[in-house]
């Protein structure tokens, strides 16, 4: 079982930065994929950025050039730095784990609360 807490959340100017953390514990794979996600009032949870246990990453379209994911294996941390906030990034994000051999994100964490007013 993997158990995820993100933090760092919070209220922010548009422009401003914020920096999310997702710590992992129980039976973390340190060969986990790790994805931070979010979910906007009234709309579906997308995803917003992915790494892979080599360092790969994935961004989606909206965060390309502001957002920046990281993980420590050795500490089970997983970050998203997050400039340039938009209004539009207003949302409860998510940190989640895929596990290797494994085709979905199957441990979420409880979410952390990010808006950003203009």
């Amino acid at each position: 079982q993997v158990q995820l807490v993100e933090s760092g959340g919070g209220l922010v100017q548009a422009g401003g930065s914020l920096r999310l953390s997702c710590a992992a514990s129980g039976g973390f794979a340190s060969n986990a994929v790790m994805g931070w996600f979010r979910q906007a009032p009234g709309k579906e949870r997308a995803i917003v950025a992915r790494i892979w246990s080599g360092g790969s990453t994935h961004y989606a379209e909206s965060a390309k050039g502001r957002f920046t994911i990281s993980r420590d294996n050795a500490k089970k941390t997983v970050s998203l730095q997050m400039n340039s906030l938009k209004p539009e990034d207003t949302a409860v994000y998510y940190c989640a784990a895929q596990l290797p051999g494994t085709a979905e994100f199957k441990y979420w964490g409880q979410g952390t609360q990010v808006t950003v007013s203009s």
